[in-house]
C-alpha cells in the first residue's frame, strides 16, 4: 500500500509574525516540515502533498522541495480563497476557509490511504509509523486514526494555544472540540471556538494536534461537510472556517465513522509564537544529538 503524507502549508502564522511553516531550524537551513517529511519517509510513505497559497510555489520548490524530490514523489495543490462551490461576494475574505478546504485540495494527488499533518508542528518518529501500521492494518471503511498529545506536551509558556479536546469512549474518539486553552487562576481553562460554556482540564488530558490517518473514503464526508457549509446564511459562511475536527465531529456523533484514538510517545513541537523558535530549535539540537537523526539531515 503507497502512503501519502499531506502537509497543510496554507496558513501564514499572524501570533508567529510571519510564513513559519519556512522558518529554519536547524544550521542547515531545514525547517519542521523537513523532519516531517523525513519521518515520513522512514515509516513507509511514497508521497508527500503540500497545500500552499499559489504565491508560495517557488518558495516552496526552491526550499524544502530541492531537498526532498530525489527522496520521495512530491505534489503541490493550492488553497485558493476563490475555490468554493457557491457565487459568493468574497471581496471581505482575507483568509483561506480552514482545514477541510486544505485536505480537499489535495484530493486530486491522493490515491489511497494518506495522513494529515499541520506544516508548523513537530510530531516525532514514533507518530508516524503508529499512523502507517494503522492504515496498513485497517479493514474497516469509514474508520480512521486520531495521533493524539497531552496537552501539556504541547502547551506554550507564550499565551493561550488552539488545540482539540478529546472526549474518549476506551480508545474511541467521541467528541472533538476545537478550543483556545489557557490559564486563569492555574486552572487550564478550555474555552470552546464556536461559543459553548469553558471546562477545565488537566495537562494530561488528550488533545488533537492535526494529525489523522485515513483511509480514501474520507474524502465523500470532506465533500458533502464542505458543500453543507455553503447552504448557511451569508454572514454565517464569511465570518468562520471550515475545520476537519468539527468534519469529524459531526460524523462521529452521527455514527458515519469510527475515529481511534492513537496516544503518541513522541516529542512535539510547534511554533505558535516567535518566542517558541528559541526552544524548538534547541529541542531539535537535543534530538539530533542523541542521534535520532543525521547530520545533516539530507544526505545525499
Amino acid at each position: 500500500m503507497d502512503l501519502t503524507l499531506v502537509v497543510m502549508a496554507a496558513g501564514m502564522g499572524s501570533r508567529f509574525g510571519g510564513l513559519k511553516q519556512i522558518t529554519p531550524i536547524d544550521n542547515e537551513k531545514n525547517f519542521i516540515i523537513d523532519y516531517s517529511v523525513y519521518d515520513a519517509i522512514r515509516a513507509g510513505f511514497k508521497k508527500v502533498v503540500f497545500v500552499i497559497k499559489e504565491e508560495n510555489l517557488d518558495i516552496f520548490k526552491s526550499t524544502i522541495g530541492s531537498r526532498i524530490e530525489d527522496k520521495i514523489e512530491v505534489s503541490y495543490a493550492f488553497q485558493k480563497i476563490e475555490d468554493i462551490p457557491v457565487e459568493l461576494d468574497i471581496s471581505t475574505r482575507e483568509k483561506p476557509w480552514g482545514t477541510v478546504q486544505a485536505v480537499l485540495a489535495a484530493k486530486p494527488y491522493v490515491n489511497g490511504s494518506f495522513v494529515v499533518i499541520n506544516a508548523d508542528d513537530f510530531y516525532g518518529k514514533n507518530a508516524f509509523f503508529a499512523a502507517a501500521k494503522f492504515l496498513k492494518e485497517v479493514t474497516t471503511p469509514y474508520t480512521y486514526a486520531n495521533i493524539s498529545y497531552e496537552y501539556g506536551v504541547t502547551k506554550s509558556l507564550e499565551g493561550a494555544v488552539k488545540r482539540g479536546v478529546l472526549s474518549l469512549d476506551n480508545e474511541k474518539v467521541t467528541s472533538i472540540i476545537e478550543c483556545s486553552i489557557g490559564y486563569d487562576e492555574g486552572k487550564i481553562i478550555a474555552s470552546p471556538l464556536n461559543g459553548d460554556s469553558p471546562f477545565e482540564i488537566e495537562e494530561s488530558h488528550p488533545v488533537s494536534m492535526n494529525f489523522f490517518a485515513f483511509q480514501n473514503d474520507f474524502f465523500l464526508l470532506l465533500e458533502e461537510f464542505w458543500n453543507k457549509y455553503f447552504k448557511q446564511d451569508t454572514e454565517t459562511i464569511l465570518k468562520n472556517e471550515v475545520l476537519l475536527p468539527e468534519c469529524l465531529k459531526e460524523n462521529i456523533e452521527s455514527g458515519k465513522i469510527t475515529v481511534l484514538n492513537q496516544p503518541s510517545d513522541s516529542v512535539w513541537l510547534g511554533m505558535t509564537y516567535r518566542s517558541d523558535l528559541e526552544s524548538v530549535m534547541n529541542s531539535i539540537d537535543i534530538l539530533r544529538k542523541k542521534g535520532e537523526y543525521t547530520i545533516p539531515l539530507w544526505e545525499d
